[in-house]
């Protein structure tokens, strides 16, 4: 949503500005803020399934744990960052959208750290099902965000990086409320207990369960950010990427629904695997997969309603709004399969299965999904349309073979797992109390 808002105000800027600032989100999206999320993915199991199976001094540790292996992790993504502008000139984007790609990642660093540790403290604070101070805190967030980039990229002059500025002052502002929640909250007394030598140790076991779930994670998150990338090789590179980016954030957008629900099944899911009730966790993957065929169908009519007026929310142009408008009818079918697949991806999460998942969307997305994309868009000429297709394709896969996983789970398997996932892992004060 922060980021959303950064590019709906760099829009307004002109075509260039619009073209670079999206081109640089996609950039970091691929390089960096997917691997930071994807790795703290690695919560949803571990602090769930610990605090479903009471152990819930670990839920502290595994938080501090994340934190200092996503730190170390955000050094090298921002020396990749500083220098965008050269990397994608190397990879043949246009040049002028490439320098101002650049200098738009190189001002985003800054949000790099701070997204890492707003992710592990989310993470920290939803698997105990305390999911309002995250949400009040979000929502104040993204309802401050647009006075910080008036402020920045209008107030101060700062243009186009005074944008990417912006994100980095947001995320801070949320991290920093979570962590005097977290830090004087009574509901986190028994979770945290202060900072503790004990996150320094096991690293290597953490990533055990981190790197699949950041591939499972990033195989998704790239594929969409390819398609930005794609979209610069297509004629008239200016026009595609700015009407694409508009429609990855509208996505985006719209995805925030279906993301909240598998933020909540892969909690509900590894709290009862925890717990040793896999029966519940059975029937609440039941229940939200209707939910996000709910959800789908509703959001699909909105887009569908206001489609020839979303374009001029980010461009003034009649031509990006006219093509935007072409577009917007396909949004629809996508975000239906996408929130089927988040909510069963959470299931996948819950469960501990991110090996499974990050395979099956490797095979969704690259053997399906960017080749469908390639074809349609470079073969059958049809553009950004074309892309948006192929992408489509791959949400159809991924979504029909994790359903399949899911219906041949055995739950009563997954319970036993979790209890020995949690108990290796105990602190012998732990097993003590």
């Amino acid at each position: 949503m922060v980021q959303m808002v950064s590019v709906m105000f760099v829009g307004h800027l002109g075509e260039l500005a619009l073209a670079s600032a999206s081109l640089a989100t996609s950039f970091a999206g691929v390089t960096g803020f997917s691997l930071l999320a994807g790795m703290a993915c690695s919560l949803d199991t571990l602090c769930g399934q610990a605090f479903g199976a009471r152990q819930h001094h670990m839920l502290g540790i595994y938080k501090q744990r994340a934190m200092v292996v996503l730190a170390l992790v955000s050094v090298p993504v921002a020396v990749v960052w500083a220098y965008t502008g050269e990397l994608l000139t190397w990879c043949g984007q246009d040049p002028e959208i490439a320098a101002g790609a650049g200098s738009y990642a190189t001002c985003m660093i800054p949000a790099l750290f701070v997204y890492g540790a707003l992710q592990c403290h989310v993470r920290f604070l939803q698997t105990q099902n305390l999911v309002v101070p995250v949400m009040l805190s979000s929502g104040a967030t993204a309802l401050c965000h647009p006075a910080v980039c008036w402020l920045l990229v209008r107030g101060l002059g700062m243009g186009r990086n005074g944008a990417a500025l912006a994100n980095a002052i947001s995320y801070l502002a949320n991290l920093s409320f979570l962590a005097l929640y977290v830090r004087l909250s009574p509901s986190c007394k028994p979770t945290w207990t202060g900072f503790s030598r004990e996150a320094f140790r096991g690293v290597a076991e953490f990533l055990k369960l981190a790197v699949p779930s950041a591939v499972m994670v990033c195989m998704e998150w790239w594929s969409f950010e390819l398609l930005v990338l794609l979209s610069g090789l297509l004629p008239n590179p200016k026009l595609e990427t700015a009407v694409l980016s508009i429609c990855l954030n509208t996505n985006g957008f719209a995805f925030m629904v279906p993301l909240g629900l598998g933020g909540a099944i892969s909690t509900r899911v590894s709290n009862e695997l925890g717990a040793g009730r896999p029966g519940a966790a059975r029937l609440a993957t039941r229940v939200v997969v209707v939910l996000a065929l709910a959800v789908g169908v509703s959001e699909g009519l909105v887009m569908v309603l206001v489609r020839n007026l979303w374009g001029y929310a980010y461009r003034n142009e009649e031509e990006v709004a006219r093509y935007t408008a072409r577009m917007m009818p396909i949004l629809p079918v996508s975000l239906l399969f996408d929130g089927l697949q988040c909510v069963l991806s959470g299931v996948v999460r819950g469960c501990g299965r991110q090996k499974v998942g990050a395979f099956i969307n490797l095979a969704a997305y690259y053997l399906a999904g960017i080749p469908s994309a390639f074809v349609f868009a470079l073969v059958y000429h049809l553009g950004g349309m074309g892309l948006w297709f192929g992408i489509m394709c791959g949400l159809v896969v991924q979504m029909l073979l994790l359903l399949s996983i899911t219906l041949f789970t055995n739950w009563n398997k997954e319970a036993l797992k979790a209890k020995d996932r949690v108990f290796s892992s105990v602190l012998p004060v732990d097993m003590a109390t």
